[in-house]
């Protein structure tokens, strides 16, 4: 106890210096706590719009055709809805068919990519269609009703209640077209969506390709993204003796998988600099301490103090300084989050359009996530970092020869 209370005081002959160390410290735990929890809330937003509106926590395809996208890979699903429908970590299986077609209206036309979906699930799931009225969506899988994205409706000079052909090649390499009516427009945030995007009932889309029976591809909701160990081995024990493969969402969706960690690359950059300036940091201040204390040393090794204690001595400094600076930094950083958790930061008036990252749009209210695991880490690796710092200046300390180091003024 003696010994830590030596430690203690020493570290403030030098209240300035210490006070800045201290700071050091404390802004960076503080800083990557932060940052790391914002970023993670982030991407958890990101990845939780993303699979809804997209290929889900878990798709199911057959062959390559997240890669290929090529048509003609379909697969009839038949009890395959239901059974992994019925896995506990599963809130909706949504299946789905894409097909690239024209649109037509009586004064325009455009190609688009007609989205033949189930209505009534799709809407509970996809963040998408949430927003619409209940009488601007599909009525049902075999309805003419079409769901239009907003520019492609201002670009084929229609409105709501309005009819348009879609025109499309079937499995039969014949021509057909079918006479939908507009029930109404969404805005996903995403340009080339907004401006290419029809939506349709599951089965008319089938029915008009040709492929009655058959989707491209079963989109699988869990009821959390932490699910996907363990649903993705149950999906895959369902899918054993079938065609079609399960693969996770960043299989699926490599655009936003690649961007998120591109993302987080760069950050992991930024915590790398800000390590080693803390590093540099807690280097100066111990070896200055230990350069003005040379004759002190010399008078304790000259007493009986061992080189081994003194070591332990500028070490023990190190550490005290190391968790004095983490408690402040913890405590600045979970009082950020907290309220980046609670309120985020709002950024719908500066950017008052949707925001759309690796293909994907999401919340402009930034908002945070609790990582508990990841704070303690950092707090770890720093307090190891700081007490590795010292090493040197312990060292020094160790070798000061007693007779010399009483002679210094």
């Amino acid at each position: 106890m003696e010994f830590a209370l030596l430690a203690w005081k020493n570290l403030w002959r030098n209240r300035r210096r210490t006070l800045i160390t201290l700071a050091a410290i404390a802004f960076s735990i503080m800083l990557m706590q932060a940052a790391h929890n914002l970023a993670m809330g982030i991407y958890a937003s990101m990845v939780d719009h993303g699979v809804r509106a997209g290929s889900g926590h878990i798709a199911v395809y057959l062959e390559d055709y997240p890669r290929s996208r090529d048509e003609s890979l379909a697969f009839a699903p038949g009890s395959l809805i239901d059974e992994i429908q019925d896995l506990p970590e599963v809130a909706r299986a949504l299946p789905r068919i894409y097909l690239p077609a024209l649109a037509q209206s009586s004064r325009e036309s455009r190609g688009i990519l007609l989205t033949g979906v189930a209505p009534l699930a799709e809407r509970t799931a996809n963040p998408f269609l949430k927003h619409l009225l209940p009488g601007k969506m599909i009525r049902s899988s075999q309805s003419n009703d079409a769901v239009l994205g907003c520019r492609l409706l201002d670009e084929l000079k229609i409105t709501d209640g309005n009819k348009l052909v879609i025109t499309l090649q079937n499995r039969q390499g014949d021509l057909v077209s079918e006479l939908f009516r507009v029930r109404g427009s969404l805005k996903t945030g995403i340009r080339e969506l907004d401006s290419s995007l029809i939506i349709v009932g599951l089965e008319k889309a089938s029915a008009i390709a040709g492929m009655s029976g058959k989707i491209h591809e079963l989109a699988v909701i869990l009821e959390s993204a932490d699910d996907e160990q363990t649903a993705l081995p149950a999906i895959n024990r369902l899918l054993r003796d079938k065609a079609p493969r399960a693969v996770s969402w960043e299989e699926a969706m490599p655009n936003l998988a690649d961007a998120i960690k591109l993302d987080y690359a760069g950050q992991k950059f930024i915590f790398l600099v800000i390590t080693l300036i803390v590093t540099i940091g807690v280097v100066n201040t111990l070896l200055m301490s230990v350069m003005e204390r040379i004759r002190e040393f010399g008078v304790m090794l000259a007493i009986g103090a061992s080189p081994a204690q003194l070591r332990r001595l500028i070490l023990t400094e190190a550490l005290m300084l190391a968790l004095a600076g983490i408690a402040v930094g913890t405590l600045l950083g979970s009082l950020i989050t907290w309220y980046l958790v609670h309120y985020g930061i709002d950024l719908s008036r500066m950017m008052p359009e949707s925001m759309e990252f690796g293909g994907v749009v999401f919340d402009p209210i930034l908002r945070a996530t609790w990582d508990f695991t990841w704070m303690a880490r950092i707090c770890l690796y720093l307090t190891l970092l700081t007490v590795a710092a010292a090493l040197y200046p312990a060292h020094k300390a160790a070798r000061i020869a007693p007779a010399a180091a009483m002679r210094k003024h």
